[in-house]
């Protein structure tokens, strides 16, 4: 009966983890890229990376993600690890599908402030769906977890001073208009992610980044032992 609630459990920890990366593939192509607000986050450096150093972005990625990956699994265990392995190849396929069949088009260059809304909004909830039931969406998500355990920071506050500190290194190159509403966004969705992970942690403990010392205990509970480690 353990073993076949712990499946049911871990199942929908999967589909609820999908489904948030689903939803941020959706407001990132139909909000932030058809109303061109920008990127924070390793997406930021790396087009930096690529404007004053010529770098590609493909490889960047790659060098900001893996170092970080590499030490989420030696300090948080396999299990966080595959969950954000999960979480970032399924949001690049949610992303793909969306970009080519998707006949959707969301207008708001008219109005960029309810742009900024949304996506802070939709983005912020469907990271914080995937923080909460134990993954990350990237390299970015990872580190911003990893400072919050070791600064004592609400989760939600991390993402916002990393997503800004690079939309502001990156003004020189980027407009100013869409850079100001983009770090708009980007604090309305770092209060959307704290709000997620807090949200009736008491009742409902779902653990963001499962400890190897703890897999045990979660393996031999009937329901989620989810606990916001923020």
């Amino acid at each position: 009966m353990r073993k076949k609630d712990h499946l049911i459990s871990k199942t929908a920890r999967i589909v609820i983890m999908l489904f948030g990366t689903f939803l941020l593939a959706f407001a990132y192509y139909h909000i932030n890229f058809q109303n061109h607000l920008l990127e924070g986050g390793f997406v930021g450096l790396s087009l930096l990376g690529k404007y004053v150093l010529g770098v590609n972005p493909a490889l960047s990625m790659l060098i900001l993600d893996i170092p970080v990956i590499l030490i989420a699994m030696f300090l948080k265990g396999r299990t966080f690890v595959m969950n954000t392995l999960l979480a970032t190849f399924s949001f690049s396929i949610f992303y793909e599908l969306i970009e080519r069949h998707s006949s959707l088009v969301i207008d708001l260059h008219n109005n960029l402030l309810l742009a900024a809304l949304l996506s802070g909004l939709v983005t912020g909830f469907a990271t914080g769906l995937v923080l909460r039931f134990g993954g990350a969406t990237g390299g970015d998500d990872i580190l911003s977890l990893l400072i919050s355990r070791w600064s004592g920071l609400k989760v939600g506050t991390v993402f916002i001073l990393m997503d800004a500190a690079v939309l502001l290194l990156s003004l020189f190159y980027l407009p100013l208009k869409e850079t100001l509403f983009t770090i708009l966004a980007v604090g309305i969705a770092g209060q959307t992610i704290t709000f997620t992970l807090s949200f009736r942690k008491g009742k409902a403990r779902v653990t963001a980044i499962p400890e190897p010392a703890q897999s045990q205990k979660v393996a031999s509970k009937p329901v989620h032992a989810v606990r916001s480690a923020h």
